[in-house]
């Protein structure tokens, strides 16, 4: 089943991302559904700790925000950072995913 995610990445045109995007992408896809992390968590888990503004170019450019969550990342003071569809829709989608994960327990 593995080859079979990796396949579908490059169909989505993964291959032509630089292998610092390929490391947030893939860390940002991890962050389950009603959760937030910061950008500072997304840069210490790709091992660039002090790359957080850099992490933020790349979510900000993200070509596939219905599949990778970018609106999950938040500033490490619990303000909700930037989201290319605007901070009120990125609000949106965190309430909606927190009442989502509530109704699911």
């Amino acid at each position: 089943m593995a080859n079979k995610k990796h396949e579908s990445i490059k169909i989505f045109g993964f291959k032509k991302l630089t292998p610092f995007a390929k490391k947030v992408y893939k860390v940002v896809s991890g962050i389950p559904i009603g959760q937030v992390r910061s950008y500072k968590w997304v840069a210490q888990k790709i091992g660039r700790p002090h790359a957080t503004r850099a992490v933020g170019q790349i979510l900000k450019h993200n070509p596939w925000p219905l599949i990778i969550p970018c609106h999950r990342v938040i500033c490490t003071d619990g303000k909700l950072g930037g989201y290319a569809s605007g901070r009120k829709k990125k609000k949106t989608l965190l309430d909606l995913e927190k009442q989502i994960r509530k109704d699911m327990v």
